[in-house]
């Protein structure tokens, strides 16, 4: 636990430095390098914060990795919103010729499509002269909103009573009465057994023991099948969330729908939206359906909602509603796919890795592969690609619900202990320490 909350509280602060010294780049050898910095931060909060719901919270942690979800994708739809007065519609760059180039900026933004980009030489945009710009406020604005991020972070490491400095002087958040209440007497040989469980059932003491060659020992095929079929589904389906929200935009201005620039630009705003109401709602819904149900449900109405979109190609209305069907389907798979699986392997924490990982790979690897596609065939292949992608998460979801039934069962002394037992030498070992 304090390995986890060190990383997320130097991962929370780079990413505020990151966003206050990006405007700061004047040369894009630095900013790559900041950028880079910015990405491996947030993939470690992707999956400690993950990661660490799933250990403590167990099996009713599908609810709160959909709380976790619904606010990715919250911040996901403000941040544009907060972005947006501070981008110009001109040119920034000041100069004899800046009226010439603002009026032709339209006309340049029609030409740049994805494949076959029109002759844009005659169009004369200054490239030299003073900067006008205030985009430069939008990330020093976005790097003090998350400031009080590693603060709280920080804030809860000293009431833990997990800073070096300060150990002594704070009080931990849970007092005694409540630890003792959590470490009940009848519960002492609970504890005592546990503790002698093979390495099997740990995996919490180190924040990579999961990678660790003992835990393999003996783990049968359907254990590697599990993460590798979860990992492949979310592979799939978050690649369909960075590529459609990527070029969703292209596609509907280009033949045939020819879609306005200003009305297409609402097409991925209305997708992130429908996301955000989609994990909003999954709240609720975790706590009454099983997570292997809607991941089925995400899983087939991706299927079913692309199809729709192919049916029907030529339809500018049908786009906006399937845009905002494909956003709802797509919303609560990453966290109901990871409860599921965890629930699977019994909540070890292992899974979260490897499917985070998968997911953050298909984001990157679909989005490229799709770019390209594109540019050879042209922007019908947009949905053609998704309709594949989509056939192909069903597939892994049906071989993962098969190596499910083929994945040995716990023993029968872990069946018959409470939840709050089993969740017991976990959280109350970290602690007491």
């Amino acid at each position: 636990l304090a390995q986890s909350l060190f990383a997320l509280f130097a991962s929370s602060l780079a990413i505020s430095l990151v966003f206050a010294i990006i405007p700061l780049c004047h040369n894009v050898v630095v900013l790559a390098v900041v950028m880079a910095v910015a990405g491996l931060a947030m993939g470690c909060i992707d999956t400690i914060s993950n990661m660490q719901l799933v250990k403590i919270y167990q099996k009713d942690s599908a609810i709160f990795l959909q709380a976790l979800h619904f606010f990715v994708g919250f911040g996901a739809l403000l941040s544009p919103l907060i972005a947006d007065p501070f981008l110009s519609d001109t040119n920034c760059i000041l100069s004899n010729s800046t009226a010439n180039a603002s009026s032709n900026l339209p006309h340049i933004r029609k030409s740049l499509v994805p494949h076959h980009p029109g002759n844009l030489s005659h169009y004369d945009l200054p490239m030299k002269g003073m900067v006008v710009t205030r985009v430069s406020y939008a990330f020093w604005i976005m790097a003090l909103i998350n400031l009080p991020v590693p603060i709280a972070v920080f804030f809860l490491l000293y009431k833990e009573r997990m800073v070096p400095c300060f150990n002594s002087s704070s009080h931990p958040l849970l007092s005694a009465d409540e630890l003792a209440m959590e470490t009940r007497p009848g519960e002492k040989d609970d504890l005592s057994t546990a503790a002698q469980r093979p390495p099997a059932a740990g995996g919490h003491d180190d924040l990579f023991s999961c990678c660790q060659s003992k835990n393999f020992r003996g783990a049968s095929y359907t254990y590697f099948a599990v993460h590798i079929t979860g990992a492949l589904v979310l592979f799939m389906t978050d690649g369909i969330v960075g590529e459609y929200s990527g070029f969703v935009y292209s596609y509907a201005v280009e033949e045939p729908l020819s879609v306005g620039h200003k009305v297409a630009g609402y097409l991925p705003s209305l997708f992130w939206g429908f996301i955000t109401l989609g994990r909003l709602i999954s709240i609720p819904v975790s706590y009454r359906m099983k997570p292997a149900t809607m991941v089925f449900i995400n899983v087939v109405g991706v299927l079913i909602t692309f199809l729709l979109l192919l049916i029907f190609s030529y339809s500018v209305v049908f786009l906006f509603v399937g845009t905002a069907s494909l956003g709802l389907f797509l919303s609560s798979a990453f966290p109901s796919m990871l409860a599921y699986t965890e629930d699977i392997l019994q909540y070890k924490g292992c899974a979260t890795t490897v499917l985070v990982t998968g997911a953050g790979i298909g984001e990157m690897v679909l989005q490229l592969l799709v770019g390209s596609i594109i540019h050879d065939r042209g922007s019908y292949s947009f949905l053609v690609c998704g309709m594949i992608f989509g056939g192909l998460a069903f597939t892994f979801y049906a071989f993962l619900l098969f190596f499910h039934r083929m994945y040995p069962k716990p023993p029968s002394d872990l069946d018959d202990a409470s939840p709050d037992k089993a969740a017991v030498p976990d959280d109350t070992g970290q602690y007491q320490r």
